[in-house]
């Protein structure tokens, strides 16, 4: 993936939680002027990626320096990128806080949030 920002964040526009929260994040890299670049999946951008969007549906994935990471270790490279997370960064990243946050993340909030999306999919087909 060619990308002339350092870091890449791939998000689901479409979420109002995720939304919600990269959009503040994105708000943050713009006013500091971070090279952070926002792709929402549900645009062409997401091509680059080589995800289909059902997997880019399912979790945060960023791209730092050539490197993918999904999940807390995403979230984790994000912060590290952002001056006013990098304190949270260091705290999540702690040996015994990164396998409990990375366990609740991978199965109690992504998939709940997953689920919330196929199910506004699928109302979202109904009323077409």
């Amino acid at each position: 993936m060619e990308n002339s920002a350092k870091t890449s964040v791939l998000y689901n526009a479409n979420c109002p939680v995720c939304n919600f929260e990269i959009g503040h994040y994105a708000r943050y890299a713009g006013k500091a002027g971070l090279p952070i670049r926002f792709d929402d999946l549900n645009t062409d951008a997401r091509d680059q990626w080589g995800l289909d969007a059902d997997t880019a549906a399912r979790r945060l994935y960023v791209l730092h320096d050539g490197q993918l990471a999904s999940g807390i270790p995403a979230f984790l490279v994000l912060w590290a990128q952002m001056p006013r997370y990098r304190f949270l960064g260091r705290i999540i990243g702690l040996p015994g806080i990164r396998q409990i946050a990375s366990a609740a993340y991978d199965h109690v909030l992504a998939p709940v949030i997953y689920r919330w999306h196929l199910r506004r999919l699928r109302k979202q087909s109904t009323h077409t």
